[in-house]
């Protein structure tokens, strides 16, 4: 029992100097490796730094300290603009709602309608397809707002850019031209419409319209619009199906289905009109 005790306190005392010794080893290692460092160089004797530190007394001194590494610094106190965190959440923030403002405030919902009627009374189901409706939409929709766009980024964009407004006014100002857009799309009787359930007495001028009855009057009057030049679009093409119709019920042929056959002569009439360019050119005059 006597030497398992003095084994035991052997072993505690042989462990409390091993740890003593790896603390001074480790305590040794920072200055062996900085002066390791001092020559990793190459040639101990040339250096890139030309005077020591702190000795600069102009800026133009600042220059010599240092032939390779070299990093300035522009403090403005970044007045007046925005912080860099705070645009990129704003400019996340924008893409987000990017398609919610061009189906609700420009002329996209009007010309992809149009656009769909068109289709469906051709009768050619996917010919042209969705992806190509939509980014013929998209593509007239950014040729009609043009203007407004330009607008836009005159009078609010690069005021706000260069720090002449706030961003309270900015955001007043880039609405502005779009309700100048939108107002003379939207009927009269949409504005009262919304008026009416809002309880608010309206004057008849675009300033006393707030926005949250303007947009939605817009809404109603594009669609209203939209359907009723898909209605005049369809009418020429009902006439060729009554006409293939008649033709088929007189010769007996009760049991083949009309648009079968005059899809082909509605594709060729389509073709020798000039149809997307007479509808796609009316469709772009009913915004001017």
């Amino acid at each position: 029992m006597r030497l398992r005790k003095l084994t035991g306190k052997n072993i505690i005392k042989a462990i409390c100097l091993l740890v003593t010794v790896g603390i001074l080893w480790l305590r040794a290692i920072p200055v062996q490796a900085s002066e390791a460092i001092e020559h990793e160089t190459g040639d101990r004797e040339v250096t890139t730094v030309i005077e020591d530190p702190a000795t600069a007394e102009t800026p133009e001194d600042l220059n010599t300290l240092n032939t390779v590494n070299r990093i300035t610094l522009t403090y403005d106190d970044d007045n007046g603009s925005l912080n860099g965190a705070l645009r990129i959440l704003i400019t996340l923030t924008l893409i987000s709602i990017a398609p919610i403002l061009i189906i609700m405030m420009t002329s996209f919902t009007r010309v992809l309608i149009v656009l769909h009627f068109t289709r469906a009374a051709l009768n050619t189901q996917t010919a042209p397809p969705n992806q190509v409706l939509v980014g013929l939409a998209l593509i007239l929709t950014f040729f009609i707002m043009e203007p407004t766009i330009q607008k836009i980024n005159d009078t609010a964009v690069i005021p706000f850019q260069e720090n002449e407004i706030e961003q309270e006014e900015f955001l007043k100002l880039a609405m502005e031209p779009l309700r100048e857009f939108m107002y003379p799309q939207t009927q009269v009787k949409d504005v009262n419409l919304f008026m009416e359930i809002a309880q608010r007495d309206w004057n008849g001028s675009l300033d006393d319209i707030p926005n949250s009855i303007l947009v939605p009057a817009f809404m109603v009057s594009e669609l209203r619009t939209a359907f009723w030049i898909g209605f005049m679009i369809y009418i020429p093409f009902i006439v060729i199906d009554m006409v293939v119709a008649s033709a088929l019920m007189s010769m007996g042929m009760m049991m083949l289905p009309p648009t079968t056959i005059s899809m082909p002569f509605k594709i060729l009439l389509f073709v020798l009109a000039d149809g997307w360019s007479l509808i796609i050119g009316e469709l772009v005059k009913t915004f001017y």
